[in-house]
């Protein structure tokens, strides 16, 4: 006879989480439904609520909540999901890895990009590379906190980061290029008869900012305090193309990377004075793959000083003052 706390509480056989299962989580958490994360991986809905569940049962805590919204993550499913993407990504770097031959790429490359940065560069390099290596799956995702991206990259959960140095950035980190920052101004603005927009003259004009703690806002306060600026909010948003059309329509100013300005609204582009840059960097995983190094190697060869198209006039970069970095 069994005596004692295991004949009150029997010892459950734990079936083995598996990387399937932290993938349809990862879904689910990107797409806030079952239904939609099924879709999205081609599976049927009741097979991967199953696997939700079994993996919560498995785990023994509850990972997402039922809101309004949809399915949102729990605080301790929000930090396993963070733990989940680190095992999914080194599990394709693996595999791609070992199927990576000569002279083909295969398998998935996780990129992130900061907010404003490399906007036309990256899909530059990320269009040659798929050309030459067709059976390669890019993934590519925006971060507007450059500490988010390091933490990323520390962790191993992508492949190539492509952001603004600061502080914290790697020793290690590859340098790209300088990215100047401009200023979008409405088709009636006065400012657009200038060559370079003096930020001491856009005191009182309303600004069409960022989220609070996108390191773009971040640069517009540092900005604001160099130049003894004041800045009037009148909306905040969270994608660079949009805070460019929102400007071009007369709602305010903004002031964004030069290579974030979207196709057709570079005649509402200044550069400005006291100019501001930041230094663009990539950061690599020592343990990244073949096609990490390939796609740093194409950034190397893109153009980064994409400001001197903004001139009304085409006035030479250097004949006011060098570049103010921010950051």
């Amino acid at each position: 006879m069994t005596t004692g706390w295991t004949a009150l509480h029997p010892r459950r056989e734990r079936v083995p989480m598996s990387l399937r299962q932290f993938e349809y989580a990862l879904a689910v958490a990107a797409e806030g439904s079952v239904t939609a994360a099924a879709e999205l991986l081609h599976v049927a809905q009741p097979s991967m609520s199953q696997q939700i569940r079994n993996l919560e049962r498995d785990l023994g805590v509850t990972l997402f909540a039922r809101t309004p919204a949809g399915l949102v993550p729990t605080a301790v499913g929000r930090a396993f999901l963070r733990e989940a993407q680190v095992a999914v990504s080194a599990a394709r770097r693996a595999r791609a890895t070992a199927r990576a031959g000569a002279d083909d790429l295969v398998g998935e490359l996780v990129v992130s990009a900061q907010l404003g940065f490399g906007t036309r560069q990256l899909p530059g390099a990320l269009s040659v590379l798929r050309r030459r290596f067709p059976r390669l799956e890019v993934t590519v995702f925006e971060e507007s906190s450059s500490a988010e991206l390091e933490r990323l990259c520390r962790r191993g959960a992508v492949d190539l980061a492509l952001m603004a140095a600061c502080q914290r950035s790697p020793a290690d980190a590859h340098h790209l290029g300088e990215e100047e920052f401009v200023v979008v101004l409405d088709a009636g603005h006065r400012q657009l008869a200038t060559d370079r927009v003096e930020l001491r003259e856009l005191e009182g004009e309303p600004w069409v900012r960022f989220d609070r703690d996108s390191a773009l806002d971040g640069v517009l306060l540092e900005v604001s305090r160099d130049n003894g600026l004041t800045p009037a909010t009148v909306a905040r948003v969270s994608q660079t193309a949009t805070a460019v059309r929102w400007a071009a329509h007369g709602l305010g100013v903004t002031l964004v990377p030069a290579s974030a300005v979207p196709r057709g609204y570079e005649h509402l582009a200044r550069p400005v004075f006291p100019a501001v840059s930041q230094p663009v960097i990539t950061v690599v995983p020592s343990e990244a793959g073949p096609a990490a190094t390939a796609l740093l190697e194409l950034l190397r060869q893109e153009t980064w000083d994409s400001s001197a198209s903004f001139r009304r006039s085409g006035a030479g970069a250097g004949e006011l003052h060098g570049p103010v970095r921010a950051g």
